[in-house]
C-alpha cells in the first residue's frame, strides 16, 4: 500500500525545532538552541504556543523529544556533532517541569544521536546519526540512576538506502540515510525512524523491538522539508514530521501506523451445530469406500454380461 502525501497542519514559529510528541490533543516540541535552559514548548492543535515547561536544567544539545504513556517527557539530550562528550544524557520532564537527569556511557565511543523513542515497556532507545555505515541502536544495560552513568549496549544497527526524494541540508544522497528523529505508538506497536527525507515504520507486534529492526520496513516520502529532524505519533496512528526553520508546519501523513500493522489473521468457518449434519472426514485411502467399490464393480460387470448376449444374439 502507498502511504497518502504528508499535509500541512499548521506552522511553528520556533527555529530549531528537533524534537517532537503528541497527545493527541496537544504537540510538545524542543529546540536544539535553548542555551542555559531546558524549556519545553506546548503547542495547540493550531501550533500556537500554549504554555512553556521550563525545567531547571542546563542541557548540551537535545535533540529528540518523547512522551511515556503517563504522559511524562523525555528529552534526549543526545546530540555531540563534534564527538567531545565522555556521557550523554535523558532528561525525564514532568507536566509541572520537575526533572531528573540520567547520565548515560557509550561502550566503543563518542556517537552523535538526535534520535530517541521508548519501547512498551519504557524502555529508552538511542538511535546514532551515522555519516557512514548504519545507524546505532543502544538501550541501557540497567535501570536508569540519577547519581551514575549507566552503560550502554548496542543491540542493533539499521541501514538505510539513499532515495531520490527532495529535501535536507546536505549535497547528495546523505540526507536520505542520516537518522535524523524517531518515535513509537504508545502501546509499542509501531516504532519511526525518520532520515531528513523519509520515515521509515517497523512493525513490533510481541514487544521485540531488536527482532523488528532487522526486519523490513514501510517507507513513507517526506519531501521537501528543509530540515527534516522531528517525528511523532498521535495516538490514531497519524504520523507527524517536522522541520527546522520558523514557520515551516508540522505535517501528517493520516493512518500511517496501520500501514505496518501485519495483516489480520483469516478467520475460519465457524463449526456446524450439533443437529447439522456433518460431512465425513477426507482419507487417501482408498479401503475406506470399500462396500462403494464392490456395489460399483458389481453394476458394470452385469452391464457387460447383457452386452456381452445381446451381441451373441445378433451374431
Amino acid at each position: 500500500m502507498i502511504p497518502p502525501p504528508p499535509v500541512d497542519v499548521c506552522p511553528v514559529v520556533m527555529q530549531e525545532l528537533s524534537g517532537l510528541t503528541s497527545d493527541g490533543k496537544q504537540f510538545y516540541a524542543v529546540s536544539d538552541s535553548d542555551n542555559g535552559t531546558l524549556r519545553i514548548q506546548v503547542l495547540g492543535r493550531d501550533c500556537v504556543v500554549q504554555r512553556t515547561i521550563t525545567a531547571p536544567m542546563d542541557p548540551f544539545d537535545v535533540e529528540d523529544l518523547a512522551m511515556a504513556p503517563d504522559g511524562t517527557l523525555w528529552a534526549s539530550d543526545t546530540g555531540d556533532n563534534n564527538k567531545s562528550r565522555t556521557t550523554v544524557a535523558l532528561h525525564k520532564v514532568s507536566a509541572s517541569g520537575a526533572v531528573e537527569r540520567f547520565r548515560l556511557t557509550y561502550p566503543d565511543g563518542k556517537h552523535d544521536a538526535e534520535a530517541l523513542f521508548l519501547d512498551k515497556s519504557g524502555t529508552p532507545y538511542i538511535v546514532t546519526k551515522e555519516p557512514l555505515g548504519s545507524a546505532l541502536i543502544y538501550r541501557p544495560t540497567a535501570p536508569l540512576r540519577a547519581d551514575i552513568s549507566v552503560p550502554l549496549e548496542q543491540v542493533a544497527r539499521v541501514s538505510l538506502p539513499s532515495t531520490d526524494t527532495p529535501g535536507g541540508p546536505l549535497e547528495g544522497n546523505l540526507d536520505s540515510r542520516l537518522v535524523t528523529g524517531a518515535a513509537s505508538m504508545a502501546d509499542g506497536s509501531v516504532i519511526a525512524l525518520r532520515t531528513y527525507t523519509e520515515a521509515y515504520l517497523y512493525p513490533v507486534p510481541d514487544g521485540d523491538v531488536v527482532k523488528a529492526l532487522s526486519g523490513d520496513p514501510v517507507r513513507v516520502p517526506l519531501p521537501n522539508e528543509p530540515q527534516g529532524e522531528a517525528i511523532a505519533f498521535d495516538p490514531d496512528g497519524t504520523l507527524l514530521s517536522a522541520s527546522e526553520g520558523a514557520g515551516t508546519p508540522i505535517r501528517a501523513v493520516a493512518g500511517a501506523a496501520a500501514l505496518a500493522q501485519p495483516p489480520a489473521p483469516t478467520t475460519s468457518s465457524p463449526p456446524p451445530a450439533a443437529d447439522e449434519p456433518q460431512a465425513a472426514p477426507a482419507t487417501s485411502s482408498s479401503w475406506q469406500n470399500w462396500p462403494l467399490a464392490l456395489g460399483l464393480g458389481g453394476i458394470v460387470l452385469v452391464a457387460a454380461l447383457v452386452i456381452g448376449l445381446k451381441m451373441r444374439r445378433r451374431a
